[in-house]
Formats: C-alpha cells, sequence, structure tokens
C-alpha cells in the first residue's frame, strides 16, 4: 500500500522524459528554422523528358540536366552544413522575392522552368530554321499583393479567364481591361484553380505607383487593381506536326536546363547523335536566339553531375564587366573548374556563350569507342 505513490511517481518522471525527449528531437530535427540548405542535386538524362513525334532516336550517350537540393534548415541540418564545405545555408528571405511565400517562390519556379523550356525550343527551331508560332496559353497569378482584393481569393498558380465578360489570355489584355476601371468599381473576375472554374465579385483599389528596380517611382498616374503579380503562360507550336517538341520536367524548376533542353531537342530532330556515345552535363539559361546565361549553385551541380559519371560539363562562359548582368559578373566557368578540382573529377568542364558554342564542341568530339 506505502509503495503505490512512489510507483505513481516513477510512471510521471519516465512519461515527463519521454515528453521531453521527443520534444528535444523535433526541436533539433524537424522544427524548421528561417533558413534554405543548399546542396548537391541530380544529373538527370533529358532524353525521357523530351518528345518529338519524328524524332531521330540514335543516343549512345546521354545529356543531362543537373540541380541543386533546396531543403528546410533543421538546427540539426544547420549545423552539419556548417562543417560541410559543399553546403551553403541562405536565409529564406533572400531566396524569397518581395516578401513571397513558399507556394508563391514554388509557382514562380515552375512558371520560369516552363519559360526556359519555351525558349530552348525556339533557340533549337531557330537554328534548324523551323517555323513556329507562339500561343498564349493564359495568364498565371504568381502572388498576390497583401490587403488587395485579390489577396482574399486568388492563390499562386491560379489563372485569370476573364473580367466580367472581356476574355483575358495575356497581361496586356489584362491590363487594358482594368484601365478602363476606376477604384471602387466592381468586377466578376473568372478563374480557374487546376481544373475548376471559379468567378468572385471583387471591388478595385488604388494600386502603389510604379516603381523601377531601383525603387524610382517611375509613374504617380492612379491606376485601379486586383493587386497580383501576372505571367504570361505561353507555348511553340511547330508549323510541322512531326517536328512538334513537348516537354514533361516532372517538379524540376528554375530556369537553368534550357541549355540542355536545346541540345537534346536539337539531336532528335537531326539524324545521328550528338552525344557521340559520351554523358554530357551541363546548365545555363538559353534566351529565344541561343545565348546562354549564367546561373547560381554551379558547383553544387558539378558534383552532382561528377556521381552520374558524367565526362563532360558545359557551364556558361565567365561574364565580363561588360557583359555582366550580375554584379560582381559571374563566373561559372570559373567555379565549376574550381569545384571539379576540388573533388578530383575527370570531368571535362567546357566554357560555352551560345547554343553554337555547345554543338561545335559537340561536332569536332571523337566518337567514343
Amino acid at each position: 500500500m506505502e509503495r503505490r505513490p512512489l510507483i505513481a511517481k516513477s510512471k510521471s518522471r519516465i512519461f515527463t522524459s519521454v515528453f521531453i525527449g521527443l520534444g528535444v528531437l523535433y526541436l533539433v530535427f524537424f522544427m524548421p528554422l528561417p533558413y534554405f540548405v543548399f546542396s548537391p542535386g541530380t544529373a538527370d538524362v533529358i532524353k525521357p523528358m523530351v518528345h518529338v513525334k519524328a524524332a531521330d532516336p540514335e543516343e549512345k550517350g546521354s545529356f543531362m540536366l543537373t540541380t541543386v537540393r533546396v531543403s528546410d534548415a533543421s538546427v540539426f541540418n544547420y549545423a552539419a552544413a556548417l562543417l560541410n564545405p559543399y553546403r551553403e545555408i541562405y536565409a529564406k528571405s533572400a531566396v524569397f522575392r518581395n516578401g513571397e511565400n513558399e507556394q508563391e517562390y514554388s509557382t514562380r519556379q515552375e512558371v520560369v522552368m516552363q519559360t526556359s523550356q519555351m525558349d530552348a525550343i525556339q533557340a533549337a527551331y531557330r537554328h534548324l530554321k523551323i517555323p513556329f508560332n507562339i500561343h498564349n496559353d493564359g495568364v498565371m497569378v504568381l502572388r498576390t499583393l497583401p490587403d488587395y482584393p485579390a489577396a482574399k481569393v486568388l492563390q499562386a498558380g491560379d489563372y485569370i479567364v476573364k473580367v466580367n465578360d472581356s476574355p483575358v489570355r495575356t497581361t496586356v489584355e489584362l491590363n487594358r481591361v482594368l484601365q478602363t476601371k476606376k477604384a471602387g468599381n466592381t468586377v466578376v473576375l473568372t478563374y480557374k484553380r487546376k481544373d475548376e472554374e471559379k468567378t468572385a465579385n471583387l471591388t478595385l483599389t488604388a494600386l502603389p505607383p510604379d516603381k523601377d528596380e531601383k525603387g524610382n517611382v517611375i509613374s504617380k498616374e492612379e491606376r485601379a487593381g486586383l493587386g497580383v503579380v501576372p505571367a504570361n503562360v505561353q507555348s511553340i507550336l511547330a508549323e510541322q506536326e512531326d517536328k512538334q517538341v513537348t516537354i514533361q520536367a516532372g517538379e524540376i524548376g528554375g530556369p537553368s536546363a534550357g541549355l540542355m533542353f536545346s541540345l537534346e531537342i536539337y539531336n532528335q530532330l537531326t539524324p545521328g547523335d550528338l552525344t557521340k556515345g559520351y554523358r554530357i552535363a551541363g546548365t545555363g539559361t538559353i534566351d529565344p536566339n541561343g545565348k546562354v546565361g549564367s546561373i547560381g549553385g554551379i558547383q553544387h551541380k558539378v558534383i552532382a553531375a561528377d556521381k552520374e559519371g558524367a565526362e563532360i560539363f558545359f557551364a556558361p562562359r565567365d561574364e565580363t564587366p561588360e557583359t555582366a548582368t550580375t554584379s560582381p559578373p559571374a563566373k561559372n566557368y570559373s567555379d565549376a573548374n574550381k569545384r571539379a578540382e576540388e573533388i578530383h573529377s575527370k570531368m571535362k568542364i567546357v566554357p560555352v556563350a551560345t547554343l553554337d558554342d555547345a554543338l561545335k564542341y559537340l561536332e569536332q568530339l571523337p566518337p567514343k569507342i
């Protein structure tokens, strides 16, 4: 009889210890910090992602796009990243733009990936002189501004279909409709979320003045609006049906696979095998004219490519003060070369400034025996 309180106290202490232990485990391993950890991602073979109706199937080697793994930081992996020279830590506030949330960031990454694919197709078509047309697929919401009408209804990824009875296919059409309205006017907004079309009544409010990248006011003219950041979504349609290219890249986001997509597209649209039997990885944005642009995280992509056995790695050529799009000028090739040396990789790092540079390098490459 006298031992029962002791047993009860012992059970209570065990329960408290377990509860505290679980709490500590959560704090160390699962509670997210306001940081991202950037580390080597994957090197993915592109051929299964690119589809051409009349494609040349020959490809003994492979083209690979490379990625950076971005993960939420916990106390544990934050500390691990500090000790790992091949990982980087960035504050989320430095990654997100203008206060966007994670869903809006992911949507922006999806849109820039779609744009990258469209530019890659255009670059290949133009190089091969294949006629094509640009089709407007709609206006997507990238983000909503807090305290504005759209924030109560729309979310990142929605498509704006109509304002009142006016169809909307481009941001120009959206602005044209809204220019006829004043703050306080109510509009019927038709929008699509996934496959479901919905409507909502929204009262327009005055938008803040237009500003340039440095924050200077461009125009003080009052504008009425919804309070959204919109983006045009487009697709490329070849005039010859058998030359039509489609790309399905899954959940990979960002603009940096443009060059490698163009090379795979070019390979499928032309006879022979550009890979010559080699495993070829790389990175770099591309514009519709085939100009290759610098990207971030190339040092992580080199490691990912090396792990997958890549023998050649295309890197954007180092920027000069005259050609720089960033400050200081991006040194993608130098950074890639340095990381390859650090990990004792046998990959050949090849600098390119255009799609034509990459094609010329591959054309002179001897076939792998």
